[in-house]
């Protein structure tokens, strides 16, 4: 007999769990609030950021999502680019950690320290004046996160037969049963997959996880002439993500941007640039926790963005074709996610953090089939 899965959200956790449920052979229906994903899965990058993961488990999880990013994408005729990323260095600290780290990685990852002259040819849009050198990665990959997520369902629905239900808010949760408003719905398993809206469904369950919420503002750049090449990052990001713990020096540098950046410390900016088919650039991003938000977003704060960014680009134009922010919730104690049953029969997976589009693939398909484990806390 056919087991049946309800799954509540249809960003990327919950689309991740839709595939995942749908291949071991479940009959799925997918519940969306709105008539489309509108939120966090769409507001980011589209980076899918191995070199941002530690060595181990969480690294090899980035790559088996990477490897199921490019057969949904293919399968589904949505636009990707692979061409890897770009890490400057202007100074001889970042130049220091990004040998570090290429030391102290496996030799599989497939990296590459460049010299100035090999960086500008990878991207003719880095800037030269005081450039060290650069750390190449192949293993990036950026999507369209508009295109994607939007794009996914109708491919799903196609290839799986997964039923989606848009503009239907889940109200309640009853194991076996979901509720909107007087409408019920009864599934073998339930997953709630909705971030931030998790709240609202366990309200009890959710005052006790080990939950914050980050707010991140982003902007894009309207179309360049031409390629830009790899992902394009400054020496900020390297204090951001937790694959760069491995370097011995990166507390040296953290003190270092205290002192000289502290602006950007205490808005939590670092800076990136991704190119998507259309020839936009996507630049971000501040982040910002708590639990509630001011709602407007800070002229100030995409001001540093653009001036941090115009220390290692060289774009034709600057001019800001659009602003928004999003917010998703992220685990507060240093884990990368947080997945519960608050009663029999329904999961909760929540809490990824900034590396929804890296990990959600991997993990979910973990969840779904049983084998998920705790990982251990990553401290920054």
């Amino acid at each position: 007999m056919t087991k049946s899965a309800i799954i509540i959200g249809a960003g990327i956790v919950g689309l991740a769990t839709a595939r995942a449920l749908a291949l071991r052979g479940y009959q799925v229906s997918v519940f969306d609030r709105s008539e489309r994903a509108v939120g966090a899965s769409i507001r980011n990058f589209g980076m899918i950021w191995p070199i941002g993961q530690p060595e181990g488990a969480l690294y090899e999880r980035a790559l088996r999502s990477r490897s199921i990013w490019t057969e949904v994408l293919q399968r589904s005729g949505c636009w990707y680019s692979q061409q890897g990323s770009l890490h400057m260095a202007y100074h001889a600290d970042e130049w220091t950690i990004l040998q570090e780290f290429k030391e102290a990685s496996q030799p599989t990852r497939p990296l590459a320290l460049l010299s100035p002259e090999q960086t500008r040819e990878r991207s003719s849009v880095v800037r030269p004046a005081g450039l060290l050198g650069s750390l190449y990665s192949a293993d990036e990959m950026i999507v369209d996160p508009r295109q994607a997520i939007g794009s996914i369902p109708s491919y799903l629905a196609e290839q799986y037969g997964v039923t989606f239900h848009w503009n239907t808010a889940i109200s309640q949760i009853t194991y076996p049963s979901v509720w909107s408003g007087k409408r019920q719905w009864s599934a073998d398993e339930i997953y709630v997959c909705s971030g931030v809206d998790f709240e609202t469904l366990y309200p009890e369950a959710f005052a006790e996880a080990p939950i914050t919420k980050c707010k991140v503002q982003m902007l894009r750049l309207e179309a360049q002439n031409g390629d830009i090449g790899p992902s394009l990052c400054g020496g900020l990001s390297l204090i951001h993500y937790k694959g760069f713990l491995s370097a011995p020096s990166l507390p040296r540098l953290l003190e270092r941007y205290q002192r000289e950046k502290s602006e950007y410390m205490q808005w939590g900016i670092h800076v990136m640039a991704s190119q998507n088919g259309l020839g936009e650039i996507t630049v971000g991003d501040s982040h910002e926790y708590g639990l509630t938000f001011d709602p407007f977003d800070r002229t100030a704060v995409n001001a540093l963005v653009l001036d941090y960014l115009r220390t290692f680009t060289t774009f034709l134009s600057y001019q800001i074709q659009q602003t928004w922010h999003g917010i998703y919730p992220k685990h507060s104690q240093g884990k990368t996610e947080w997945v519960t049953s608050p009663e029999s029969g329904v999961t909760v997976i929540n809490g990824l953090g900034g590396a929804g589009m890296t990990l959600s693939f991997g993990l979910c398909e973990a969840v779904v089939a049983g084998t998920y484990q705790p990982l251990e806390v990553v401290h920054s």
